[in-house]
């Protein structure tokens, strides 16, 4: 009882004193300023979660992400560290047996890294592309990995001296899983080549291939056993488990070969699958959003979990048994209760793969920060405290059903996610009340298909006012009229269309661009609107007539940004061709060209109280210019591509192909 009255004051102390709510949600995000790059202040978000991890002795659940590590205490799960170093994503983890190390796969590389310190230890090299498993042998003496996307080898390391000291390459595809045996004598792995290999674990010997034949897969109704996704022994050793991308998972006897059973009723790939620590239960996550709990003994089905808003990438149970995790394409890691199948916990923060396509900071002073991802959602962010606000779905994101699993990996070449409609813009009303954003399939020169609509947001409550339609192709851009009753959208299909805000009405379109309108911009005094073209030309528009007034020619290349200086009178264009050129509106006289590296720009944003302007490019950097001068202030290296840039002041936010968006702290230079 006093405990529960103990609990019952500390709760409504939080609420009843802002001050110590502050400090609170402080404290808890100190998480955002973790390992970030020179110049960073904060980053929000944390990386789309690829798999998961528990130490064996329950302390540590480890989360390979986009942008690193995650390790999180497994009682409390507040994060602990983030390990950075790999260039690219991380797209496997293992904890050694002692759960002192943790080794962690990704392009080409694998490192080593101590638990309880978070400090780096070793980096092996060798595979020639990605490292798509990881298992320690029980004792810990040799770390395997597989290799994917034209590697396909098995390398053996001994992890004391970080020696490969034997290559196994029997696979004729991607090896996508290895696992050790419990007695630590096998190795299995599960390849894109429709086969399990049995190996031994210390000889490198190959002692068994298991697949379907032609019969046993007719009987399963199922053209072959297809790509084994994942590989795990049951703790006896005496069963091994594959699943498969058509769906199935399959039982085999390990010391026979004999396959026992199949458990069917996923509708699409099995990405992960995990024993239960009895043996009794096995656990199998798929693209179809589903967790299925099978009694292994007989395949029945126990109980089957839903609640992921994406495709379950891994699963795993804990070592008591009581609790299993799954990490989702949608962003959360839940935790499970395997006697009730209730979600007990669902750790958010974590953030799509396919990166932050757009950016808009609120100008009403509120601190809000939009972002548009290429998993179709919207997200709004606290710029003072990182904390994420909400999250906004709607725009098209759905593959149709026939695409094949191949086609997707060679679109995405390394990641397990589906791709999705991206969304390619958002931006403010001047308020800060309205929010748009334009949608458009991520990859849709594959498909000939899109989202290609607007949606109308209200900023505080989240709620969808309405949607926009009339574009035959992908949304590229959208602006607000400073009224704040007119909307101006560009798309690939070559025009701009004005949208009255408050009925969705489509005003009128323009027409004269040759190829995909990729920004659109209002003038300060809502006069003029500015487009820029894939086919090199920025075209003014006299916004009441609809009337060209004119074209400025002068990029070699599509331009790719538009924004507009404070005063109006001059307006900055940023183009694949690498260059940034200032312009006067009145004229359309070139007045300067901005160039560094010939990297091309993709993003432009300016400093409302100052002369600086921002590129973003896709080499990883950020440039501040002064616009007056011309002369490159600084630049500030993400670790990732950056997609989008936005200023709020004195910050600036810069979104990356990692999902992950960085605050930096600009100052305002010396002298000024």
């Amino acid at each position: 009882m006093k405990k529960a009255l103990l609990s019952l004051f500390l709760m409504l102390l939080l609420i009843s004193t802002p001050s110590l709510v502050g400090t609170f949600a402080q404290d808890y995000q100190t998480y955002t300023q973790w390992n970030l790059p020179e110049g960073a202040k904060a980053r929000l978000g944390k990386g789309q979660i690829v798999k998961l991890q528990y130490s064996r002795d329950s302390t540590r659940l480890a989360v390979a992400t986009s942008i690193g590590t995650w390790l999180y205490d497994a009682h409390s799960y507040q994060e602990l560290s983030l390990l950075t170093g790999h260039t690219f994503e991380v797209e496997s983890v293992a904890f050694s047996p002692d759960g002192q190390v943790l080794a962690t796969g990704s392009y080409k590389e694998i490192r080593l890294w101590d638990v309880a310190t978070g400090g780096h230890l070793s980096a092996l090299s060798g595979h020639t592309n990605w490292v798509k498993s990881l298992a320690f042998s029980p004792d810990g003496q040799i770390l395997a990995s597989g290799g994917a996307i034209l590697d396909d080898t098995i390398r053996l390391w001994d992890v004391a001296t970080g020696r490969c000291f034997r290559t196994l390459f029997d696979h004729s595809s991607g090896v996508y899983s290895v696992a050790f045996s419990p007695d630590g004598q096998t190795l299995a792995t599960g390849s894109g080549d429709d086969t399990i290999r049995l190996w031994g674990a210390n000889t490198g010997r190959h002692l068994r291939t298991l697949s379907l034949d032609v019969h046993d897969a007719h009987s399963l109704g199922v053209d072959v056993m297809d790509s084994v996704s994942c590989v795990a022994f049951s703790p006896d050793g005496k069963t091994l488990a594959a699943g498969c991308w058509n769906g199935t998972t399959h039982l085999w006897h390990v010391s026979t070969g004999i396959r026992l059973r199949t458990l069917s009723g996923h509708t699409h790939d099995v990405g992960s699958v995990a024993f239960s620590p009895d043996g009794q239960t096995l656990a199998t996550g798929s693209a179809d959003r589903t967790i299925r709990l099978s009694n292994v003994s007989t395949g029945s089905l126990l109980r089957a979990l839903t609640g992921h808003a994406g495709n379950v990438q891994s699963v795993v149970f804990s070592p008591n048994g009581r609790t299993l995790t799954s990490g989702s394409a949608d962003n959360t890691i839940r935790l499970w209760n395997i006697s009730t199948g209730r979600n007990i916990r669902t750790l958010t923060g974590h953030t799509s793969n396919s990166g932050v396509a757009s950016l808009a900071l609120s100008p009403d002073y509120s601190r809000t920060l939009a972002s548009g991802s290429k998993d179709g959602t919207l997200r709004l962010w606290d710029v003072g405290t990182g904390i994420l606000l909400r999250t906004l779905p709607g725009h098209t994101h759905a593959l149709p059903e026939h695409t094949s699993r191949d086609l997707i990996l060679s679109m995405q070449g390394h990641t397990f996610g589906v791709p999705g409609a991206a969304v390619r813009c958002v931006a403010f009303s001047h308020d800060g009340q309205t929010l748009a954003s334009g949608g458009a399939f991520a990859d849709d020169y594959f498909f000939g298909f899109n989202d290609g609509t607007i949606r109308l947001w209200d900023v505080r409550s989240g709620r969808h006012l309405r949607t926009l339609t009339g574009h035959t192709d992908s949304v590229e851009s959208v602006a607000f009229h400073s009224s704040g009753q007119t909307i101006a959208s560009g798309s690939q299909d070559g025009t701009i269309r004005y949208w009255d805000v408050a009925t969705g009405k489509h005003l009128r379109t323009l027409t004269g661009h040759t190829d995909s309108v990729e920004s659109v911009a209002f003038n300060p005094g809502g006069q003029t609107v500015a487009s820029g073209s894939l086919d090199g030309n920025i075209r003014l528009w006299n916004v009441s007539t609809g009337r060209n007034l004119r074209t400025l020619t002068g990029h070699t290349d599509g331009v790719m940004s538009l924004v507009f200086l404070p005063s109006g009178q001059t307006i900055a264009s940023g183009s694949r061709d690498g260059t940034i050129r200032l312009w006067d509106v009145s004229s359309g006289r070139h007045l300067r060209t901005l160039t560094e590296d010939s990297i091309p720009v993709y993003s432009l944003a300016i400093n409302p109280f100052r002369s600086t302007l921002a590129s973003g490019s896709l080499d990883g950097t950020i440039r501040l210019w002064d616009v007056a001068t011309g002369r490159l202030l600084r630049t500030l290296s993400s670790p990732t591509l950056v997609n989008s840039v936005a200023f709020d002041g004195e910050t600036l936010a810069s979104g990356s192909t990692d999902g992950t968006i960085l605050l930096w702290e600009i100052k305002p230079p010396s002298g000024r």
